[in-house]
């Protein structure tokens, strides 16, 4: 047994040395350039065709820089701008957007870490500041995808929604899809997205849901009347236009005739 096996290790390797020498001369015969599957190796010392940053497979890419760490303040700047995304091509904005998606979530990892370990986390409009850019950058694509559709078919390109109904009969937007059974097959969707209500029970809620938001509505020209009262009060020579811009439930013209809006530093 010992010699077959040895028989059949050297036969092996015969074979072997026989493929090498065929695909040497046939390779050396063809001319690489017009045939592609003969390429000539090329060390990466003398020639690099691809540049990539440096791989980081652990946890730590959740992480911020081991510099920041305890520090009650990190150097951050703006959020990008509009003007300065529509400045950049599409690969650049598909790139950012990794690239802001990666900073969100090693910011959301430190903040929950900071609050585990009962620290404050520095800089937290840093979150604000990225989301701020995500959304830019979602405007400046959506904006370039409505240019082209409404150029190649005249649409805008969005996908289509229209108001509707719920079941206990509140208003929604709703966002329609394709769906691979027919409408009046379709009995999930008839259950889900029920648009005729009715019945005691959901007028009552309705009332009481209208009167809701009416009482938001009202507290909220209370407390912008209120405090355009005080500020006429404390300051004669307010800038009326100013404070209607900053509290628009307020109404001007009437405090004007109000008797809470008069400053005790001038006779009524």
């Amino acid at each position: 047994m010992a010699v077959f096996a040895k028989v059949l290790q050297l036969s092996k390797s015969i074979n072997n040395v026989t493929k090498l020498l065929t695909n040497s001369s046939l390779c050396s015969n063809v001319n690489p350039i017009l045939n592609p599957t003969c390429i000539r190796r090329v060390s990466t010392s003398q020639c690099a065709f691809i540049h990539t940053t440096s791989k980081r497979n652990d946890l730590m890419e959740f992480f911020d820089d081991k510099k920041n760490w305890g520090r009650k303040e990190v150097k951050v700047g703006r959020s990008w701008l509009k003007d300065e995304l529509r400045l950049k091509s599409n690969e650049d904005l598909h790139k950012l957007w990794f690239v802001l998606l990666k900073e969100h979530n090693m910011l959301l990892t430190m903040e929950e870490a900071y609050k585990q370990e009962y620290e404050y986390f520095p800089n937290p409009e840093r979150i604000d500041k990225v989301l701020d850019s995500m959304s830019n950058l979602e405007s400046v694509v959506r904006e370039r995808n409505q240019a082209y559709y409404n150029l190649e078919t005249g649409t805008c390109g969005e996908r289509p929604a229209r108001m509707a109904y719920n079941a206990i009969g509140m208003r929604y937007f709703y966002k329609m899809r394709q769906y691979h059974i027919p409408k009046f097959m379709n009995k999930k969707w008839h259950k889900k997205h029920v648009f005729g209500y009715g019945g005691h029970a959901v007028s009552k809620f309705l009332r009481f849901y209208r009167e809701k938001l009416w009482n938001v509505k009202r507290r909220a020209q209370n407390r912008d009347r209120n405090r355009v009262a005080a500020l006429m009060r404390r300051f004669p020579n307010l800038d009326l236009g100013a404070a209607k811009k900053q509290y628009p439930g307020a109404n001007i013209s009437k405090l004007k005739m109000s008797r809470n809006a008069v400053s005790h530093l001038q006779p009524e």
